[in-house]
């Protein structure tokens, strides 16, 4: 059976651990060679490499943080320079923080855009000239863009100009065919969520709670998903957000 990325080139950035892990395994084993990107965990990362080249895929590790418009450049570049011109875009990369209104700071809000809008946007840029015509970016955004809840003024504020931006570079990119996607998940248990004790504080329940399907998601039901907007299946698909969220909205 033909793989529905086979010969493809894919760049997934934050893919060390979590989700962007699962998305960088999933893209390889559908036939794509998968570079995947780390800020500050190579040991992560030259794992996920080792753990796709075992299956006889084709990956590098290449570190950088996506904020910093040199690296978000070399990140492109070392994509490029080892697989050619590249088909799929994954914008994983992002960083988390909940904070009430009274406690957040200038700090706060500038680590969050900074890495989950600017760092999107210059990737996003220096890959897109890049980038095979008729490829596919996917943005991973969150479903705190739309539920609204307390605490993510500025992490949901993130997300939600992620789902701007990708409907945005959906229109711009279109003349090449490129399409622009976004995949917004519900709760996934991943090393981030457990760092940042959302378990132990009781949230874990509270969302299964409210959400029809009853329970959290699993990082290969994410990376499934964005699967399919890569692959040629969501070809007449763009700029939409897809809410991967167990019916929670």
């Amino acid at each position: 059976m033909t793989k529905t990325l086979q010969g493809k080139v894919a760049l997934v950035t934050g893919a060390s651990k979590g989700i962007g892990a699962e998305i960088a395994l999933k893209l390889a084993a559908d036939g794509a060679a998968v570079a995947v990107n780390y800020a500050s965990d190579q040991n992560g990362a030259d794992e996920i490499v080792r753990k796709i080249t075992a299956q006889g895929g084709k990956a590098i590790a290449v570190g950088g943080s996506v904020a910093d418009p040199k690296a978000a450049q070399d990140i492109v570049d070392a994509t490029v320079a080892a697989f050619g011109p590249i088909d799929v875009l994954v914008n994983n990369a992002g960083v988390y923080e909940m904070l009430p209104l009274d406690a957040i700071t200038p700090e706060h809000f500038h680590r969050q855009f900074d890495v989950n809008v600017l760092g999107l946007l210059l990737v996003t840029q220096a890959a897109a000239r890049r980038f095979n015509d008729g490829g596919s970016i996917v943005n991973i955004s969150s479903g705190v863009s739309t539920i609204a809840m307390p605490s993510t003024a500025v992490y949901g504020a993130t997300k939600a100009s992620v789902d701007l931006i990708t409907a945005v570079l959906a229109k711009e990119l279109a003349p090449r065919k490129i399409r622009v996607n976004a995949v917004n998940p519900g709760m996934v248990i991943t090393e981030g969520v457990k760092a940042a004790g959302f378990q132990e504080a009781g949230m874990r329940q509270q969302v299964e709670a409210i959400t029809p399907l009853g329970r959290i998601g699993e990082a290969a039901e994410i990376a499934a998903v964005v699967a399919f907007l890569a692959s040629n299946g969501a070809s007449y698909v763009t700029g939409e957000t897809l809410h991967v969220t167990g019916g929670l909205r």
